[in-house]
């Protein structure tokens, strides 16, 4: 005879089935609404980062899904505390990142009556997220993280939110344990490794543009060599740069903002156009100019996880529904043809490449920006982790600094402010033997910087560098190219971001001359602790190909 199964509260069976399914970190601001599930979390071997802001633990998870493929997992509580999250989210949608976000939720006899922190979920989150729902019985639980962890990882990645009412995470069922998941890999038949062999052997010009998500260190090593016997040149998307070795001779750029004026020539001259894991969404087509909608001038050939995606902006020549990793393990099936007339044109873009990506020396006050990241990228091993988020200071980093590895580079897709610090904690608390590093503008920090705290809470000894030019330098820029002269909410008055490091417990240090960079880096890599350096730029030299002047006047004539 069996033995009966144990009741367990729903908080407990939420806790019991997140662990099942590989769950080892949540991040989280506590909150009353879901206490249950907080007291479940204390008898288990789940780690508990606890954030200052809902947006700093939904951002969090959203960086730790980008590093290890499977959902990050975030828990806030109702009303504020979901709409504090919204920024986490909406970043996991436009990036493509598997997340489960868990919200607290009203009593359910408290419904439909605008109740302390009422929110309905579904329609709040329906346009930002893959799946939203409120699971009513306890009993249920198991089934609805079961679908939480297949949707979120299935097909194009994205978030899932879950509402937790909470007299349901204090209501008991016995259920049988849950069985973990496995995230789906598709695959292109055999039909379609032949078109595609038939396609570059026709071809004359080709070129590979890689990007999305669901891409394993196994998948990048295959599409390498995949390049390397066709000779093909290749890209990667819009802050995807971990995809593809910058020191390969086969690397062509990044394809995003700022690109190199060559490497967009190639695109749009190109006659076969390989576009593997991505959707080349606005940013990295050029605002839809690279490759024309809904007919592109080249043949193309989407490679994406999702069927929903093929031929959703660009009609492909030929549509392959598969996962990057399923993609990637039929490459070697596809053979190259004996004489490849294109290797010169590849050797033509890598050359194009690093000239590109060599920062000329500029005559600036303060810390010039080329030559920090130039400092960076002689002295940091391959495996350090990168992360920024949104402003003109990023251009720096993507044009000149060269990534070795896949996932090393944590950056937002969706453009968000303040994504740096919480994904470079998430960073660093899952790999805390590697370097890594924050950039961030002064006004980037500031809407995420009270997250330093959770980083000296949890010993995560991340170096933020914060750049500060005193102003919103992005929106100065365009300001200047619409109203030249016409300043309007762009300015800046800052703190001493050194002494604020040094007030959480962690090591600060201004620096204002370029000389000074690299030995203050080293201190604080040397220290241990969380490190801010204040980084004093000169707001004039606003990206790194022009001027505010510069602007200004063009803007004039």
């Amino acid at each position: 005879m069996t033995s009966p199964l144990l009741p367990q509260s729903g908080g407990q069976l939420i806790v019991q089935a997140l662990a099942a399914n590989g769950v080892d970190r949540v991040f989280t601001v506590p909150g009353e609404s879901f206490l249950a599930v907080l007291d479940a979390l204390r008898d288990s071997a789940i780690d508990v980062v606890n954030a200052r802001h809902e947006g700093g633990a939904a951002i969090m998870a959203e960086a730790d899904g980008k590093l290890t493929g499977r959902p990050g997992v975030a828990i806030v509580t109702r009303g504020p505390g979901a709409t504090n999250a919204a920024a986490g989210l909406h970043i996991a949608r436009q990036d493509s990142t598997p997340m489960i976000l868990l919200v607290g939720q009203i009593a359910r006899g408290h419904r439909e009556r605008e109740a302390f922190q009422e929110i309905d979920y579904r329609r709040m989150f329906g346009e930002v997220a893959k799946w939203v729902a409120e699971i009513d019985e306890a009993a249920r639980i198991p089934e609805f993280l079961s679908r939480a962890f297949h949707t979120a990882t299935s097909g194009r990645p994205g978030p899932v939110v879950l509402a937790l009412p909470e007299d349901m995470l204090r209501e008991t069922a016995s259920v049988l344990p849950p069985q973990p998941f496995e995230p789906i890999e598709t695959y292109p038949g055999l039909t379609q490794t032949a078109q595609l062999q038939k396609l570059l052997w026709a071809a004359k010009r080709p070129f590979v543009i890689a990007g999305g998500a669901r891409w394993s260190g196994k998948a990048v090593a295959s599409l390498r060599r995949f390049a390397e016997r066709f000779e093909l040149p290749v890209a990667v998307s819009f802050r995807r740069q971990g995809l593809f070795d910058h020191d390969h001779p086969n690397y062509a750029g990044d394809v995003g903002l700022g690109i190199n004026p060559a490497l967009a020539k190639r695109i749009k001259d190109a006659d076969l156009l390989l576009l593997l894991g991505g959707r080349m969404s606005e940013t990295p087509s050029g605002g839809y100019t690279l490759i024309e909608a809904p007919e592109p001038r080249q043949m193309l050939v989407h490679v994406h996880a999702s069927a929903e995606e093929l031929g959703r902006v660009y009609r492909p020549t030929l549509a392959i529904n598969a996962t990057p990793n399923g993609f990637a393990s039929q490459l070697e099936v596809v053979h190259p043809p004996v004489s490849i007339p294109w290797g010169g044109e590849t050797r033509a873009a890598n050359e194009s490449y690093r000239a590109w990506s060599e920062p000329t020396p500029r005559d600036v006050d303060g810390v010039e920006l080329g030559a920090m990241i130039r400092q960076l990228r002689d002295t940091l091993p391959d495996d350090a982790v990168l992360t920024n988020g949104a402003g003109n200071y990023a251009g720096w980093l993507h044009r000149y600094y060269r990534f070795r590895q896949p996932g090393t580079q944590l950056a937002p897709t969706s453009g968000s402010m303040g994504y740096g610090l919480p994904a470079a904690i998430a960073a660093k608390l899952r790999h805390p033997e590697r370097i890594v590093v924050a950039l961030a503008g002064d006004g980037c920090f500031q809407m995420t910087g009270q997250e330093f705290a959770t980083a000296a809470q949890e010993g995560a000894a991340v170096i933020v560098i914060v750049v500060d030019n005193g102003m919103y330098g992005t929106i100065r820029a365009h300001q200047e190219r619409a109203y030249p002269g016409r300043i309007a909410a762009t300015a800046l008055v800052n703190p001493d971001f050194a002494a604020l490091a040094r007030a959480y417990g962690g090591h600060g240090e201004t620096v204002e001359r370029t000389e000074d960079f690299a030995a203050a880096f080293e201190r604080a890599a040397r220290s241990g602790k969380p490190s801010i350096l204040h980084v004093k730029a000169d707001p004039e030299a606003i990206s790194p190909t022009t001027t505010i002047s510069a602007i200004r006047e063009k803007a004039r004539s």
